[in-house]
């Protein structure tokens, strides 16, 4: 399997966990208290898949001497 597939199989696999955590989060007893630990770690834990979902799916910025940082544009000579 290529790293494009894995990649790939990653974000789905963290999309489908991101969908259990909503769904846990509709069906969670209300109501819910500022200080309930379970469901704001639930919170959490589905914000970190989201972030995880958007690093994997964004092309990290990677200077170059021709383009040392992101708006610097490219450099031709």
């Amino acid at each position: 399997m290529s790293y494009e597939q894995q990649m790939a199989r990653a974000v789905d696999e963290l999309g489908r966990a991101r969908d259990l955590i909503h769904e846990e989060l509709r069906s969670y007893p209300t109501p819910v208290s500022g200080c309930d630990a379970q469901y704001n770690h639930l919170i959490a834990t589905r914000n970190s898949a989201a972030f995880a979902i958007h690093a994997l799916a964004t092309l990290p910025f990677v200077a170059t001497p021709r383009t040392p940082s992101p708006n610097a544009g490219v450099e031709s000579r």
